[in-house]
């Protein structure tokens, strides 16, 4: 009987566990420092950093690897959303080739995508896949405030 019972509390505790990461997953979280902060305080990434041009009003930036499956979903997904908003631009970044700038942002995995502002100021992150919706309102926060 005890059997049992270990196994059942083991299935509900897994099962929660899964809905858990299923909920969060490719969900953007807001930048680590509040926007309000002062500016040198922000995250901000460089043109060089990224190895790609800033974007003139937003640049959506995708950490991928070589085996990782939901980033090709991912990329597709934000080729799309910068094609159709003006001055969005998307790089991606291979992480396992730049491992020094995966540390700097504390990139845990793959796809990791990051909504940079014209100035390159880190304005939200999704870890895993996000869907269209998801970027479209992550790209309004980080547009708003310029205009």
């Amino acid at each position: 009987m005890t059997g049992l019972l270990v196994l059942v509390l083991a299935v509900v505790v897994a099962t929660a566990i899964a809905v858990a990461l299923r909920w969060k997953n490719g969900r953007f979280a807001t930048a680590r420092v509040p926007v309000a902060a002062a500016p040198d305080d922000r995250e901000r990434l460089t043109a060089e950093q990224i190895g790609g041009r800033l974007g003139e009003r937003a640049t959506l930036v995708q950490f991928s690897s070589a085996f990782c499956t939901p980033c090709r979903a991912t990329r597709a997904v934000l080729t799309d959303v910068a094609a159709t908003v003006p001055g969005v631009v998307t790089v991606e970044i291979d992480a396992e080739a730049n491992l020094q700038l995966v540390r700097d942002l504390d990139i845990l995995r793959t796809p990791t995508v990051l909504v940079l502002d014209a100035d390159g100021v880190v304005t939200t992150r999704a870890s895993g896949a996000p869907r269209r919706e998801q970027v479209f309102v992550a790209l309004d926060r980080a547009i708003q405030p310029a205009q």
